[in-house]
This record gives C-alpha cells, sequence and structure tokens, in this order.
C-alpha cells in the first residue's frame, strides 16, 4: 500500500497531484531541480504531510515516485535512486519545448519507452498525462461516485500497473488500462483521450489571451467514465509523434 509518494518535478502536474495525496492521507516527498528551498511555499500550504528534498532523496522516499518534468529533462531523473521503485510517468511529447526526438518522431519508441530505457532498473507506468491540472483536481471523485472520471494508464509491469491503479482510485479516478508502454502513443498529444475530452467543448474562438485562460479556469470538466475512454483509446490511430504544448498539460 502505497503510504509516501515521492515527486520528482513539482510543476502544474506534480503540485496538483501532491495536493490529491495529500488530501486522500498520504505523506509526500517533494523536489524539483532548483532545491528544496524553492518548495518552502509549497509545503507550507500542504502541512505536515509534506516535505521537500533533492531528487534522490524523493526517489528513495517514495513508495511509488512520480516523474512529472519535461520530456526534455528525462535523463536528469536519478536512475541509481529509482532503481527497484515504480516510477509513474506523466511526460508527453512537446517538439516546440523539447526539441525533436530522432527515436520518437521515427515511432521507434514512444516516450514512455524512451524514459524506460534509461529508467532501466525501475517500473514504469504511464498515467496522468492526458488530463489538465485544473481538471485533474477538480474531477476526483470518491470511488463508486456516478460522475467519476477515469484516466489511462500504460505499462510493462502487471503488479506495478495494479500499485497505480490504486493510487489512482485513492485519488479520485478509475483507470483504463492501455496495455504496454509500446501501446501508450494512444494516449499520447494528439490522441482522442488526450485533454479534450474532459472539457464540456471547445477553447472558444476569436478571444483574446486573458479571456482564454479565465476559460480555461472558470470552465469545469465534465466525467469521463471508463467506457467512454475505452472507446477513445480503441479509436486512435497512429500519427505524428507530438503535440502542441496546451495551457496547464
Amino acid at each position: 500500500m502505497t503510504k509516501t509518494l515521492g515527486l520528482i518535478g513539482t510543476g502544474m502536474i506534480g503540485g496538483t497531484l501532491a495536493r490529491l495525496a495529500v488530501a486522500a492521507g498520504l505523506n509526500v516527498v517533494l523536489s524539483n531541480s532548483r532545491g528544496p528551498e524553492t518548495l518552502a511555499d509549497l509545503v507550507t500550504e500542504l502541512g505536515g504531510q509534506a516535505r521537500a528534498a533533492t531528487p534522490a532523496a524523493a526517489a528513495e522516499a517514495g513508495d511509488l515516485v512520480v516523474a512529472t518534468v519535461p520530456l526534455h529533462a528525462y535523463e536528469q531523473l536519478p536512475a541509481a535512486a529509482l532503481a527497484g521503485k515504480i516510477v509513474i510517468d506523466t511526460m508527453n511529447y512537446y517538439p516546440e519545448r523539447d526539441g525533436r526526438i530522432a527515436e520518437l518522431d521515427s515511432d521507434e519508441l514512444t516516450s514512455s519507452a524512451l524514459v524506460q530505457r534509461h529508467l532501466a532498473g525501475s517500473r514504469l507506468v504511464k498515467a496522468f498525462n492526458n488530463i489538465d491540472f485544473h481538471r485533474l483536481s477538480t474531477s476526483a471523485r470518491p470511488a463508486g461516485a456516478a460522475d467519476r472520471s477515469a484516466l489511462p494508464i500504460a505499462g510493462d509491469d502487471p503488479a506495478a500497473k495494479a500499485e497505480v491503479i490504486a493510487l489512482l482510485d485513492a485519488l479520485g479516478y478509475d483507470a483504463v488500462d492501455t496495455g504496454s508502454l509500446a501501446d501508450s502513443w494512444r494516449v499520447e498529444p494528439g490522441t482522442p483521450v488526450y485533454v479534450q475530452p474532459y472539457f464540456p467543448g471547445q477553447t472558444p474562438e476569436g478571444v483574446g489571451q486573458d479571456e482564454a485562460f479565465r476559460w480555461f479556469f472558470e470552465t469545469p470538466g465534465v466525467p469521463v467514465p471508463a467506457a467512454q475512454v475505452k472507446e477513445l483509446i480503441d479509436s486512435a490511430v497512429r500519427g505524428v509523434a507530438g503535440g502542441k504544448l496546451l495551457p496547464g498539460a
């Protein structure tokens, strides 16, 4: 059973997962590339269940560890400290931010398979990559709720996936197993299950940036149950790797 969640990266997705974890009664160990002292405000907000550390220390402390850094920084993940750990990969490939990555552009690897190659001693599970941070926060519901949403996961280790499914349940979500890391392209940017289903409509056209951000933060999510997530995953067709970086993604 997960008692402590380690986080490497505390941006929008990482911070949201930390808040959900604390609300679920878990301890969290936060880290980023800038040093534990830069996380003082977030630790204060989260209270006694949270502390800040280096990425290696967060990796060692976590029963499960979330890697939520920009994909171009994946090689900075502490492979030695993460050896033997279940690592949750929330990362997506955005060429405008990450630069072109040949193995991804050629479909030789999915982004998660690329990260798994770096973290050869870890058991990687793809999760939390297809929903923006605001809907991730506001759409969480207790088990059995009629309006509970589901999120896809992918991984090569069934036991690791079972642990992540239990974490999703604790944080407020059902899970849909997409398959292996090689299959995780089905939930990457540009696929039917990526971000948009959790919104009630498209971003308004012809509005300024301020209005667009206001819409983003004021628009509630809509429930996306497991059956709908599975249909969207099954309908995916592999296209050009990578996607456009969206607010909150």
